[in-house]
């Protein structure tokens, strides 16, 4: 049995040499991972960067692709399933790094005109799936008004409504057609004016173009395009990042686990526990002082460099 696995996963390559002598694992780079690589192989671990469809899978032998990721676009999952290739995502690993993450997000943002209000500022969270459930506990225990929007589950209020009362806005939801550019000119002209914009989902739920068209302030950590993102949209930015919201030792362990736990239960291996695993990276605290304006100083220092960055930060823990 022979596993495509991108290098960037922590974990697994260590744990099935140790614990799955029957299985050769193959660790690649993002952009190594191609026809020729995949051919061979019975079981596909991918992270957003890989995108997965006929073009990488036709004439492989694959039964598993696992995204170690909560987003699944860049995955053909109709392709997947008329073929009979089992496919999962890892909805909820990372859920906890997110929240941290808008946290921060909020507490370098003080200096925006809506949080010197007498009143607290009301935030207004899109999407309320395991990342959104986290973000809105934080709100409330930051003592925010929260307003919650997610018409699928039938949670919470119009997307209008959240527009009109909204001092901040941040989206949790996944990319598919009914929230592309969810985040448009429509939607912005509604907000008020001065009202804080955050994206930490993906990048095409928010329209970049009407973001500068309109001028709210706004943190971007997705981005259409990227890595080749928009100089002028990294250049407004109140802070950005590099598609590192998620990334937590945790996050990545939980991916992980999911990502094993598929492989045994498809194939009937051994179960494979990696909580005794220790991270061998490098790793910062969440407490870390103003860790994301470092992030976003970096990254604006450097925007051609989005991936390479986005390969060395250090993943946060504790």
């Amino acid at each position: 049995m022979t596993v495509v696995i991108d290098s960037q996963m922590p974990f697994i390559v260590e744990a099935v040499r140790s614990e799955g002598p029957n299985v050769e694992i193959c660790p690649m780079e993002s952009e190594e991972i191609d026809v020729s690589a995949v051919r061979n192989a019975d079981v596909l671990i991918v992270r957003t960067r890989t995108r997965v469809d006929e073009s990488l899978l036709a004439g492989s032998r694959v039964r598993l692709v696992c995204t170690a990721t909560i987003g699944f676009d860049h995955i053909d999952t109709a392709y997947c399933e008329l073929h009979g290739i089992q496919w999962l995502s890892c909805p909820g690993c990372n859920a906890q790094a997110v929240c941290d993450y808008i946290e921060e997000a909020l507490k370098e943002s003080a200096s925006l005109p809506i949080f010197h209000s007498s009143q607290s500022p009301t935030i207004g969270i899109v999407g309320v799936g395991h990342v959104g459930s986290e973000v809105a506990a934080m709100a409330e225990r930051n003592g925010y008004e929260v307003l919650l929007n997610d018409p699928p589950k039938n949670i919470g209020v119009s997307l209008d409504f959240i527009a009109q009362k909204c001092d901040i806005i941040t989206f949790h939801v996944p990319l598919d057609t009914s929230t592309y550019h969810l985040c448009d000119a429509a939607f912005l002209t509604k907000c008020k004016s001065d009202a804080l914009i955050i994206n930490a989902a993906r990048g095409g739920v928010v329209d970049e173009k009407a973001l500068l068209a309109f001028g709210h302030p706004f943190i971007l950590d997705t981005w259409e395009g990227e890595p080749n993102i928009d100089p002028q949209v990294l250049d407004h930015a109140f802070l950005a990042s590099m598609h590192i919201a998620g990334y937590s030792v945790e996050g990545k362990r939980n991916a992980s686990q999911t990502c094993l736990d598929a492989m045994a239960q498809t194939f009937g291996l051994s179960a494979i526990d990696i909580s005794h695993y220790s991270y061998q990276g490098s790793t910062q605290k969440n407490s870390s002082e103003r860790w994301l304006a470092t992030v976003s100083s970096q990254l604006k220092a450097a925007p051609t460099a989005f991936e390479a960055l986005r390969k060395v930060y250090p993943l946060r823990e504790g």
